[in-house]
């Protein structure tokens, strides 16, 4: 039992190393530049969510300003409307950011991708903005994805 916890924990360990940074379109970083996001597991672009599971989300940027406060916005964009997606924790400053934020400092924000079982099977665009003091964009960036069964 234990070697099997052991390679269960190694696979894990692992997968996670080979994380791939994900190609993604940056929709207006305006005070801040992406320097590398990545969506854990998906290891082919367009991602494949599937119903009931949660995806991790790693984003490295460089904030151009100082803010004391950060809050994510996250839409899934369907035929050009951007439809609310809720996220389990909106406070950018509990989700890997140190606040307050410096300029000029590079920041993991850290967060989940929750895909609950009653979304529709379909194709779509995850949009997901940092804001900063003033609604300020510190990242935006939107990535195809399919959610699956």
């Amino acid at each position: 039992m234990r070697l099997l916890v052991a390679a269960f924990l190694l696979l894990a360990l692992g997968a996670s190393a080979l994380a791939e940074p994900v190609h993604f379109k940056d929709c207006g970083s305006a005070v801040g530049v992406i320097k590398e996001l990545n969506v854990n597991p998906c290891p082919a672009q367009p991602c494949k969510l599937h119903k009931g599971q949660s995806y991790s989300v790693n984003v490295t940027f460089t904030s151009n300003i100082p803010s004391q406060s950060s809050k994510a916005v996250v839409h899934g964009i369907v035929l050009g409307v951007a439809v609310p997606f809720p996220i389990p924790e909106a406070d950018g400053c509990k989700s890997g950011i140190n606040c307050p934020i410096q300029k000029d400092k590079t920041y993991s924000y850290l967060n989940k991708l929750p895909v609950k079982n009653e979304y529709p099977s379909i194709k779509l665009v995850v949009q997901w903005m940092l804001l900063g003091d003033n609604n300020q964009h510190l990242f935006c960036w939107e990535i195809p994805v399919q959610i699956e069964g």
